[in-house]
């Protein structure tokens, strides 16, 4: 990755006290550099041109498992070109944007790599939507038509507004739908489909888009509002895939398991890309399932996992199984692992490499932890050969610090400050750039001028870090996610970290709310047990005691018995945050922390008063 060139003594770093990396995660270093720069924006290269030359290297290896199919790279391949041919036979071509709303199944894949193949752009649907944010998404990516899978039309069916797109079908014999319904799409594209030659499209198609060009557009999964469609070139996407080869050193012996739903940018990116860029096969499971997930490992012998932070909290409170002994997994690469978690993975289903790391899908910089250190999501060992940043951040406020000459001010280590990335703006190097949304106001929002010089632009993360003296950089929270109570800073990240192996709780999400005539925001924790497990309201409050100071404790506590997560494990907050503590605004059971009687009380205005609490008014957010 490119440095950044600066004047100001606070965008660089004395690197003279820290230990140096080993020779094995230098190599990578400079592999991963080299692999961050091979493809230049203005090369004619497009995903559509690598599908054919990794079909054709790799034909007769496997590519895609799902239930009890393999496919191999040849059959996918031929799978893909009848795709592109009917897509053609029916008008679409070079830039054109079809939406795809197909589950984790090959269909999404033959959508997808036949879209590349004739220059046309691929939007990645959200099938829970429904309604406005469903319109949004067809309108904001100009959508042409949209391909939508049996299993996906109940969205489609519920928003009469979508039908200004043609809605082609691609059939699910898993999850047929009724007759009836099925009279509102197209169901005559998969019969051309199955009788379209399996030749490779025309590869002028494609000659003239460059590798800076979209090729998908994924959508952000943010906890409110609507989402943006970040853009996605062939070049970024590519990159992604070279980069992680050489990170994971993976190879036609691999197996990697996508169990995370593909509209989502880490499946959709690191997954595939790699993948592909691999040899290696990918095992597709269309939901996450806690209790089939090692029996998946070992009839398929997955090699490579990718995870989320709470996908290996579910896997850690199933009960201990023979399939999860002696697995093929030699490696798992994701985000949000605490290091409580990550010490109990190890420890229960044995030692691998973890690559633990830090990003965004529209990200123009990122981390990755290479050498196993528990708890960091990536190291930098040198800040002139990275575009990340720290920016300091006043915990009151919530802003940033400035310098005397009203610059932006780098962390110091162990100072928390918001993830920033230098925008790199030249013709021919990739690495650095914001490729942005489709929307050109969405992407102002997210870009920082004259930062540390004028003239500069940085990417605004919205993400907390912090690192120590060697470089290992830790993330803390979402800005917004950390609260101020009783004159202390609280990072919900930590709080949740501290509690979440409280015996028989599913998951904890920790978010601040507003108490009226006190300052700042109170804790308050949203808990979910796990099935026949029963919550014991004084050993919660003794465990809560055990591990946190007062300050961080939450003062209130809801428990209930399902979820409240986006679809891609991501807890929502900002609603949470509106409800507050009122009792009458969601049916969980709703409790108080009651230092008197030493426990969590239900909630009752005496057991407020008691605690020299208001009754709950207006919004918590």
């Amino acid at each position: 990755m490119l440095g950044v060139d600066s004047h100001d003594k606070n965008n660089n770093k004395d690197q003279s006290v820290w230990t140096p990396v080993s020779e094995q995660v230098q190599r990578k270093l400079d592999l991963r550099s080299a692999m961050a720069t091979k493809i230049k924006p203005s090369d004619f290269y497009t995903l559509g041109q690598r599908v054919e030359d990794q079909m054709a290297q790799f034909a007769e290896h496997q590519f895609l498992i799902y239930n009890d199919r393999s496919y191999t790279y040849s059959e996918v391949n031929e799978k893909v070109n009848q795709y592109a041919s009917a897509l053609l036979a029916r008008g679409v071509g070079p830039g054109d944007v079809c939406a795809v709303a197909v589950e984790n199944r090959p269909e999404l894949f033959f959508c997808w790599f036949a879209l590349a193949k004739i220059g046309a752009v691929t939007t990645l649907v959200n099938y829970h939507l429904v309604g406005k944010p469903l319109l949004h998404v067809l309108e904001a990516t100009q959508t042409k038509i949209v391909l939508v899978g049996e299993e996906c039309i109940q969205p489609f069916l519920d928003t009469p507004q979508a039908q200004q797109w043609p809605q082609w079908l691609i059939p699910d014999v898993e999850n047929p739908a009724s007759p009836n319904d099925l009279t509102r799409f197209d169901c005559d594209f998969a019969l051309q489909i199955d009788s379209a030659p399996t030749t490779q499209p025309d590869p002028q198609l494609r000659a003239d888009i460059r590798a800076e060009d979209d090729m998908l557009y994924i959508f952000t999964s943010g906890t409110t509002g609507l989402p943006k469609a970040a853009r996605y070139s062939h070049m970024r996407w590519m990159t992604s895939g070279d980069v992680m080869e050489v990170t994971l050193e993976t190879g036609t012996d691999d197996v990697f398991y996508c169990c995370l739903p593909l509209y989502h940018g880490a499946a959709a990116t690191s997954v595939v890309s790699t993948a592909l860029a691999s040899g290696a096969a990918v095992f597709i499971r269309r939901k996450f399932s806690a209790s089939r997930f090692w029996t998946d490992v070992r009839e398929h012998k997955v090699t490579v996992f990718q995870y989320v932070g709470e996908i290996c909290r579910y896997l850690l409170n199933r009960p201990e199984s023979i399939e999860e002994k002696n697995n093929s997994l030699r490696c798992m690469l994701g985000a949000g692992l605490t290091s409580d978690t990550w010490q109990r993975w190890i420890k229960r289903f044995g030692q691998l490499d973890v690559y633990e790391g830090w990003g965004a899908t529209e990200a123009n910089t990122a981390t990755i932890n290479l050498d196993n250190f528990i708890g960091s999501c990536g190291r930098i060992p040198d800040w002139n050969k990275t575009n990340l940043r720290l920016l300091r951040i006043n915990q009151e406020t919530q802003t940033h610090d400035r310098d005397e000459h009203g610059f932006y001010i780098h962390c110091e280590p162990g100072e928390v400050g918001e993830a920033v990335g230098f925008i790199v703006d030249s013709p021919e190097i990739g690495a650095g750039r914001f490729e942005g949304y489709t929307s050109a106001a969405a992407t102002e929002t997210k870009i920082l001028r004259d930062v540390f010089q004028k003239g500069d632009a940085w990417w605004s993360s919205g993400d907390l870090l912090r690192y120590d003296a060697n470089g290992y950089c830790y993330f803390v929270d979402r800005m917004g996610d950390t609260f101020r109570w009783k004159s202390e800073n609280v990072s919900t990240q930590e709080v949740a970290s501290e509690l979440g192996d409280f015996a028989g709780m599913e998951f904890i999400n920790i978010y601040g709310v507003t108490v009226p005539e006190h300052e700042g925001r109170a804790g308050m924790a949203q808990v979910v047990m796990q099935p026949d497990c029963e919550f014991d309201p004084q050993a919660f409050y003794q465990f809560v005691c055990e591990r946190l100071p007062h300050y961080a404790r939450p003062v209130f506590l809801r428990v209930g018995y399902q979820a409240d997560m986006t679809t891609t494990f991501k807890h929502r907050k900002i609603d949470l945050q509106k409800e507050g503590y009122n009792p009458d605004s969601f049916a969980d059971d709703l409790y108080i922390k009651d230092d008197i009687h030493n426990t969590y009380s239900p909630y009752s205005d005496e057991v407020l008063a008691r605690n020299a609490l208001p009754p709950f008014v207006g919004s918590g957010a």
